[in-house]
């Protein structure tokens, strides 16, 4: 597939015009014209990108890639490493950022959604990225901490009352710990999210609502995984997802 070909597809499904974001969405770096294998990987890290070179990958799609407001713009140290990487294979590298999380059966947010069982009922937050809606499970927030940590591979911290009955529910992947106050004020039973902040759990603790912090890599692991398996099926690519873990 022809590399342009494959980025006006992607621009146009992830809808890139509607967001306002901190790096530049979809071809991040221009590598060869034809596209067969994509490697596919929450952060254009080093190790991922000489896991593409091993792989003879055509191009890298990612979530976190490359050029994001207020960075040193130079291209030095570890900067000048990773462009060399892909420029001396000629790989693309393909970045989504706030479009993924947001997009409505592809992004981070709906696949973890789906995956946990739990029915979106709206939006909230800048540019509606945060989701809310009803917990299908019988959970109290100690259950739904360890429902998490099974689909995640990791343990939840859990701040607040694990006995609190979880009915209502709102989450957003990676660092949206910023957006805890407005569910607060939505009613919710339990607020889901990637990072926490300190004054997190203090809120947590005097509004009662339970605040799950889950991992931001280990959040948005789910919308290139979906991205990538969309991609394999509509054009038959050669798409592999290598996760480079990430504790944080």
């Amino acid at each position: 597939m022809k590399c342009e070909a494959l980025v006006e597809y992607l621009d146009g499904l992830l809808e890139l015009a509607k967001f306002r974001d901190y790096c530049p969405n979809g071809l991040q770096v221009e590598g060869r014209p034809v596209i067969r294998r994509i490697v596919a990987g929450v952060t254009a890290s080093q190790a991922l990108l000489d896991a593409a070179v091993d792989c003879a990958a055509d191009a890298i799609l990612v979530h976190h890639g490359y050029f994001w407001k207020g960075e040193d713009g130079r291209i030095t140290g570890i900067r000048k490493r990773r462009l060399g990487t892909l420029l001396n294979h000629d790989i693309n590298l393909l970045a989504y950022h706030l479009p993924l999380d947001a997009h409505p059966l592809l992004g981070n947010n709906a696949q973890l959604a789906s995956r946990m069982g739990w029915l979106p009922e709206g939006r909230f937050g800048e540019q509606e990225i945060a989701w809310l809606g009803q917990s299908t499970a019988t959970d109290n927030a100690g259950a739904l901490a360890a429902r998490l940590e099974k689909l995640l591979g990791r343990q939840p911290l859990l701040i607040g009352d694990p006995a609190r009955p979880i009915r209502r529910i709102a989450w957003c992947s990676g660092g949206a710990q910023g957006y805890f106050e407005q569910a607060i004020a939505l009613g919710v039973d339990a607020y889901v999210s990637g990072e926490i902040s300190e004054q997190t759990v203090h809120l947590a603790r005097e509004s009662g609502v339970a605040y799950l912090a889950c991992g931001h890599h280990a959040t948005e692991r789910f919308g290139v995984q979906a991205l990538a398996a969309h991609l394999s099926e509509k054009f038959a690519l050669d798409c592999r997802f290598i996760d480079i873990d990430n504790p944080v």
